[in-house]
């Protein structure tokens, strides 16, 4: 119950930062790595081309000339032809994290200090790189991350999946940011000076890493660059499918995680009061008050982070889900103690205890 008045001042804290506009606009340039033709791919990169703002380059990364991917980005080359674009043919990766690999040979091509790396399935408004851009007003500021709206177009297991990242997920970025600051890095967009990178030691350092993205806002935090938390909202358009590719995802998430931060996935199990609610209620019936108290404030930071944080809604089936989804996510936080191999793009790896990958075969 505390941890979860905790998320509400987290939030309180997180809306009430101070938001900038730059008089002057530095130049982007965005990296954005392709893999195959996923769904709603079209609408992701569109936006990226659909940005309000004065000189900005995309860059594309696919392994091979014939991706089903590459067709469509030419196709939105030709719609936005005023926009600088290029596509770059890397080849097969020389190391486990390809998505590492494709960034490193778009950060080589990229003209401009200041890079934003973001995924293919994310979607934005026309505003992000105007948002973005103003955040490193300050000097000190070396990686901006932002939060993002988890969404599945199909599949329930991966709507359940969707809402214990919207709202359980969210709160302990929330927390963490409000206790220690940001000392790692969101996945689904990033932006970054490129001149920081290279003190890192460049992208490729963090070439067999699972999370690489925790890893290089660790690495920034640890030089004495400030991360923060951006005040843009994108969406993360994820999976969508079978039981089973859900399973395998849920199962390279905790792992990954507990790799990452290992005390911290210990410290999970605060984060999740439902099934703790549910074992106290069933271990001393007459607590049953504490426990529905405990439900209740569950119920209530849900509605903070996708209210009030994200900007969307909850509708009336994601709250009857949202018990089964802590049910369910406390029973994977257990199983993630076990185990040491993830499944990533069809491929299986194994995962070392300093988050670090290698293939199986």
């Amino acid at each position: 119950m505390v941890y979860c008045v905790l998320v509400i001042l987290a939030a309180r804290s997180y809306l009430r930062e101070k938001r900038f506009r730059l008089e002057s606009q530095p130049p982007v340039s965005v990296l954005t790595p392709l893999h195959g033709a996923e769904a709603g791919l079209e609408e992701n990169l569109r936006s990226s081309f659909a940005q309000r703002y004065p000189q900005f380059e995309l860059l594309f990364a696919c392994r091979q000339s014939d991706d089903p991917a590459s067709a469509i980005v030419q196709k939105l080359m030709a719609e936005f032809p005023h926009v600088p674009a290029r596509l770059l043919v890397t080849g097969e990766p020389p190391y486990p994290n390809a998505k590492v690999f494709s960034l490193h040979v778009m950060q080589a091509a990229a003209q401009f200090e200041l890079l934003v790396m973001k995924d293919s399935d994310v979607r934005s408004g026309p505003d992000m790189l105007e948002v973005i851009a103003a955040e490193f007003h300050d000097s000190s500021v070396g990686m901006v991350t932002c939060p993002y709206l988890a969404i599945a177009a199909r599949g329930f297991w991966w709507k359940l999946d969707t809402l214990g990242i919207n709202t359980q997920f969210l709160g302990g970025v929330l927390v963490a940011r409000m206790l220690e600051g940001m000392k790692f890095a969101l996945g689904p967009a990033i932006a970054v000076r490129k001149s920081i990178l290279a003190e890192m030691g460049g992208i490729e350092r963090f070439n067999d890493y699972l999370a690489e993205d925790f890893v290089i806002g660790q690495t920034a935090d640890r030089l004495g660059h400030r991360v923060i938390l951006s005040s843009y909202r994108i969406e993360h358009h994820i999976g969508g499918g079978s039981l089973r590719s859900n399973l395998q995802h849920r199962l390279r998430w905790v792992r990954g995680t507990r790799r990452s931060r290992p005390i911290g996935y210990v410290g999970e199990l605060f984060t999740n009061p439902v099934p703790l609610a549910i074992a106290l209620w069933l271990w001393e019936a007459r607590l049953w008050p504490v426990a529905l108290g405990a439900a209740l404030l569950r119920a209530l930071i849900a509605w903070v982070t996708v209210h009030r944080v994200l900007r969307s809604r909850i509708t009336l089936l994601d709250w009857l889900c949202l018990p089964l989804q802590d049910i369910l996510s406390f029973v994977f936080w257990v199983v993630g103690f076990f185990g040491n191999t993830v499944v990533w793009r069809g491929h299986r790896y194994h995962l070392g205890r300093d988050g670090r990958i290698t293939l199986i075969g």
